[in-house]
């Protein structure tokens, strides 16, 4: 049955739905869909939504007020090569950005999703990307339209979401529209592959059709909060960036410096912006929470480099995440946390969930499932040790209950940015921590980001996978208008922000990790922040500054990572001049980059050639 406009207008405004741009778009869409009810949705919904999820068996208690859910075998992660920029001018189109004319993409995803949600609700999700009040907002305002309960539980949990965020906005919001489709006859992986993942980014228009996980289906999360929000920001003046955001309070001192910054795939990010101080220095420092992944930075009228994060909540991997090495996220999965656990293990006897990286297996098989719900006594002898849970498994909760959330995570004013660090895994050439002055050149470093090849990438041994900025997957315009933006926005600050490249990860010969990483890492963060400062100057290189030993704060670091300090401060040249090489290669797909980072590529390629030894 086809929702009539009478329908759509009864829900809208029994649900307290004033704005009448969006009954627009939800009675266009409604029709389009075949829609049999609409459903407008709050966070207040919360507890209903998740009553009915668990009763239809969408969801599996998992423990005190926290849940457990599966996606589909096939539909697991992003979806790179479905994902798709279009707009209606061809110079948009970039290296990584995937871009299409929109005249070509459109017809075929709205195609698929006519009359898909004959007999089913569509879930009117209106929500703000940004804290209330922020001069942002209009950017920041969407609304989703889904047909999947469960990604509005998960939305609930990762945007404000409530009639409250939207109803003053006007037309100022994104157009969000989400339907999961016949997950198994989508023929995923082949020619006919009818999954679509398009941001309209001209029209501010988001249509995905083929998934209910993720990136895929929460709309606000990566498609409008990364994709549709850099394309906003390059055409209205500030940044959108996969990054995360902490603050480092010197207690002894009562200076606050917060640091953003970004960081490929299985780089740290996530573990660096739950960091909390080593316990040695833990009577000196504390360590913020503000973001795991996303931040808008812009400049305001007093010429004050600010940022904030643009979610509400944490979608973590939960591969590896332990209390070693992350305890602040586990303390924000805990019984009452209202946390979803995706694609874990689980237990359906007792409701227990695990992973890889969680600590050791259970011994008990009894009732305990994979990640594709098969039951692991069950397996065959030599397929028993095959995961448990799905590598991109996750778990999803509010910043609230991160333990050290900032105090004003939702200040609309954001906070002020002191730098900007970039790091990716690399095993030599790159040092602990080296901080960088001039702009062109910490720009340059960003794009210039990138993590070691693995076989699913080049494999080429010692050449880096790029990713510029973090950004490679969610590029929305070229890698020329990119680069020239961060010189524009991040130009315009009257206290310009130091920047650094940090790597946990360099190796020794015999394979081991040469610093031990996790809440270590604020040591050199702190020696960065002190540079700004002026109140260390370090050892200045071709490729940057470089703490010295004796200016980082050292107690109660171990022997072992002790003895291996000058070697993660050091610089090696032919690896670096070897690098350069692959910079520049790398730098020339880029249509129109700027002037300013050439020169720096170039700055640095000659100070390395003059470098002694």
């Amino acid at each position: 049955m086809i929702t009539t406009t009478a329908d759509v207008d009864q829900a809208l405004e029994a649900a307290g739905l004033t704005n009448e741009s969006v009954a627009q778009f939800v009675r266009q869409w409604a029709e389009h869909t075949g829609a049999e009810r609409i459903e407008v949705v709050s966070a207040a919904d919360d507890a209903r939504l998740v009553q009915e999820a668990l009763e239809a068996g969408e969801l599996k208690p998992a423990g005190e007020g926290m849940y457990y859910s599966r996606s589909f075998s096939k539909d697991t992660a992003r979806s790179e090569e479905r994902t798709i920029v279009a707009t209606s001018d061809e110079a948009d189109r970039g290296q990584y950005n995937n871009w299409k004319p929109a005249s070509e993409v459109r017809p075929v995803v709205e195609g698929h999703m006519k009359d898909a949600l004959a007999g089913k609700t569509m879930y009117v999700i209106p929500y703000l990307m940004a804290p209330k009040g922020s001069a942002l907002a209009k950017f920041a305002a969407g609304v989703e339209l889904t047909d999947n309960r469960n990604v509005v539980m998960q939305m609930i949990r990762m945007a404000r979401v409530g009639v409250e965020y939207i109803n003053d906005m006007g037309d100022d919001f994104v157009r969000a529209v989400h339907v999961t489709g016949d997950l198994e006859n989508l023929k995923q992986g082949t020619p006919d592959d009818m999954r679509n993942f398009v941001t309209v980014a001209d029209e501010r228009t988001i249509l995905h059709f083929g998934s209910s996980y993720g990136g895929n289906a929460l709309l606000g999360k990566i498609a409008h909060g990364l994709r549709q929000g850099s394309y906003d920001g390059w055409k209205n003046g500030f940044l959108v960036e996969q990054f995360m955001l902490l603050g480092i309070t010197d207690k002894q001192t009562g200076k606050k410096y917060n640091i953003a910054g970004g960081f490929p795939s299985a780089s740290g990010k996530t573990n660096l912006a739950m960091t909390l101080a080593p316990d040695a220095l833990g009577d000196r420092y504390y360590v913020e929470f503000y973001g795991d992944d996303i931040a808008w930075i812009w400049v305001d009228e007093d010429g004050v480099l600010r940022g904030f994060n643009p979610e509400n909540g944490v979608f973590g991997v939960a591969k590896d995440t332990n209390e070693k090495t992350n305890p602040t996220a586990i303390e924000s999965i805990q019984p009452g946390s209202g946390a979803i656990f995706t694609n874990v293990a689980y237990n359906e006897k007792t409701g227990d969930v695990w992973w890889e990286g969680r600590g050791e297996r259970p011994s008990d098989l009894d009732g305990w499932l994979d990640w594709k719900g098969e039951r692991i006594a069950d397996r065959p002898e030599d397929e028993m040790d095959a995961p448990w849970a799905h590598p991109n498994s996750r778990f999803t909760t509010v910043l609230s209950q991160v333990p050290n959330v900032a105090d004003d995570y939702e200040d609309p004013r954001g906070v002020e940015i002191h730098g900007i660090i970039f790091g990716g895994r690399t095993r030599d050439r790159e040092p602990l921590i080296r901080a960088i002055d001039d702009l062109a050149e910490g720009v340059y470093d960003g794009l210039t980001l990138g993590a070691e090849a693995t076989a699913a990438a080049d494999g080429k041994e010692g050449v880096l996978r790029y990713d510029p900025m973090s950004m490679r997957p969610f590029m929305s315009y070229g890698e020329g208008a990119y680069a020239q933006h961060w010189l524009d926005v991040v130009g315009q600050a009257k206290n310009q922000p130091v920047f650094a490249h940090v790597n946990w990860f360099q190796r020794g010969e015999d394979g081991r990790f040469l610093w031990p990483g996790y809440r270590e890492n604020l040591r050199p963060l702190v020696w960065l922040m002190q540079y700004r400062a002026g109140e260390v100057t370090g050892q200045r290189t071709p490729v940057g500054v470089i703490p010295t030993r004796d200016e980082l704060l050292l107690e109660g670091l171990d022997e072992q990572a002790l003895a291996d300090l000058d070697t993660v401060l050091t610089i090696d040249k032919a690896r670096w001049q070897e690098e350069m090489g692959y910079r520049e290669e790398h730098l020339q797909q880029f249509h129109d980059l700027p002037e300013q980072i050439w020169q720096a590529h170039r700055r640095v390629a000659k100070d390395l050639e003059d470098l002694q030894g």
